[in-house]
């Protein structure tokens, strides 16, 4: 008798344990590197937080909370608040400026949008360090700023902007646009077209198809881009340190001095916490407005 012919399995079953063994490895790969680079660092800081302060060794024992009583001295909450007041008109200011320069650059013609937003991310090519310094020489009381508006006989004495706040929030803004653009633009490019154009029909006008249909609708890119914007503003103590001299302090110079002027481990590492937790509270912020406003199916208003 001849024996029934086999049926070969297919190649997609022959190649499933492949798959799967590459699979487990990529989440091996992507686990390790999220514990090892981002989990046992802030895990350290969390514990050198509730350490004590060594001259030697830097760290030690007994566990004491006093770095964070030490949060609450008047100096320290002075330059928190200093600190968070420059974040957000840092953030509010970018927002004016990014909201529409991304509707315009979604609204232009589709070979022209690439090259725009190649513009915008080439600054992202130097460093940011050498940006600043680049800032410090226009702003200067001898740069060139003032040289060219008193050569335009506009002004009669050179600014005095350098070692300001001012100058400190001016470049927080240079350094910190683009990453209120880049989210805003993502939404700007997915705006559903026919909400709009239901808005006009039903006798709204711009004013009222703004503010009830588009504003909404972006709101999530809104709430990304101040999330990409407030906390990185607080911790750029290099921004302060060139363009606000000793003045205009941010909570990243006090984490910075801290830890390499004054060795003091433990408060800066809960000056590092206070951040971290800060920013917790700025994803949930967001996760909830999410919920709220329309991570929800745009589908079922239309």
């Amino acid at each position: 008798m001849n024996k029934p012919a086999t049926i070969p399995a297919p190649a997609a079953n022959r190649r499933s344990p492949e798959r799967a063994t590459f699979r487990r490895a990529t989440l091996a790969v992507i686990w390790t590197w999220l514990v090892v680079f981002a989990l046992l660092p802030n895990l350290i800081v969390i514990a050198a937080s509730f350490l004590s302060r060594d001259e030697d060794k830097f760290l030690a024992l007994p566990v004491t909370l006093a770095s964070y009583a030490r949060l609450l001295d008047p100096l320290y909450v002075k330059v928190f608040l200093h600190s968070l007041s420059m974040a957000a008109i840092t953030t509010i200011i970018c927002l004016l400026l990014g909201y529409p320069f991304a509707w315009l650059v979604s609204r232009a013609k589709a070979r022209v949008q690439p090259l725009l937003m190649l513009l915008l991310v080439i600054p992202f090519w130097t460093n940011s360090l050498v940006r600043l310094y680049a800032v410090k020489l226009i702003l200067a009381a001898n740069g060139l700023l003032s040289s060219a508006l008193i050569s335009l006989g506009l002004i009669h004495e050179p600014l005095q902007i350098l070692y300001t706040q001012k100058a400190v929030i001016g470049g927080l803004v240079y350094l910190l646009l683009p990453f209120m653009i880049l989210p805003l633009y993502a939404v700007f490019t997915d705006l559903r077209a026919d909400m709009v154009l239901a808005s006009k029909d039903l006798g709204a006008n711009r004013w009222q198809t703004f503010w009830h249909v588009i504003l909404p609708l972006t709101t999530p890119g809104i709430i990304s881009g101040v999330l990409l914007v407030l906390l990185p503003a607080m911790g750029m103590f290099y921004v302060a340190d060139i363009l606000g001299g000793s003045r205009n302090l941010l909570v990243g110079n006090i984490i910075k001095a801290q830890f390499l002027d004054a060795r003091d481990w433990p408060f800066g590492a809960a000056a590092s916490v206070l951040l971290t937790i800060a920013m917790a509270v700025l994803v949930l912020a967001y996760r909830v407005s999410s919920q709220r406003i329309g991570k929800t199916d745009y589908n079922e208003l239309a």
